[in-house]
């Protein structure tokens, strides 16, 4: 089986999913034996975002309404993230454009260490308070989880992986896929948000002991 997550390295519901993902999928490899192969695909929640990162309390407080609404969200998602045992630290978090990220997750999928990578990036952003928009720190985050930094910085340089974030979202536009996180099990399921880990272990069994057509087709 295969499971493909759309998500963005910035979405606080996407890191809070992805935990509970694995919690499912461990249980499920546990009980079955069998190996998941877990892809990560490019969603840019902000794909205007500038190159220059500012707070994200800054960028909450302009987009929902001021100091009170954006408190609250902030307050809410850093909750249910210590609930998945993530400790977020949003007062130092750094909005930031995301498309250099997702180029070099590309990347990391050819290297095998991508969802190394993802969870390295995530941490970076969400607990680190790192700007994830910044080519040295995402070589320097490669580097940790096994790229080559010369390669990385190449790829960064000449802009590579741009091509596979634009056909991912246009997939995303072409199947309906609207918000992040969203599950897609075999080109056959598609699951959005940070479900509860008893949702996704049910999936799980369900895919696997089912046979069907792919629903979700690459834009041609």
């Amino acid at each position: 089986m295969q499971v493909e997550i759309w998500s963005d390295v910035m979405c606080p519901w996407c890191y809070i999913g992805k935990r509970r993902f694995e919690a499912a999928l461990e249980q499920y490899e546990a009980a079955t034996g069998d190996t998941v192969d877990v892809r990560y695909r490019p969603f840019m929640l902000d794909p205007k975002a500038p190159d220059d990162a500012q707070p994200v309390r800054r960028v909450y407080e302009k987009k929902f309404g001021g100091p009170e609404a954006a408190n609250r969200i902030l307050d809410t998602v850093t909750a249910e993230a210590a609930g998945e045992g993530l400790e977020f630290h949003m007062d130092i978090a750094m909005r930031a454009n995301t498309l250099s990220a997702h180029r070099l997750l590309v990347l990391a999928e050819q290297q095998g260490c991508q969802v190394e990578l993802k969870e390295r990036l995530m941490r970076a952003y969400f607990v680190e308070g790192a700007d994830v928009g910044d080519h040295e720190l995402l070589i320097g985050c490669g580097a940790e989880v096994g790229l080559d930094p010369e390669l990385s910085r190449s790829w960064l340089d000449n802009d590579e992986g741009r091509a596979e974030v634009v056909a991912s979202l246009e997939f995303c536009m072409a199947n309906g896929v609207a918000s992040v996180p969203t599950f897609v099990f075999d080109r056959r399921v598609a699951v959005p948000g940070a479900q509860p880990v008893e949702t996704f272990a049910r999936i799980l069994q369900r895919v696997a002991e089912t046979d069907g057509p792919a629903q979700f087709e690459d834009p041609a």
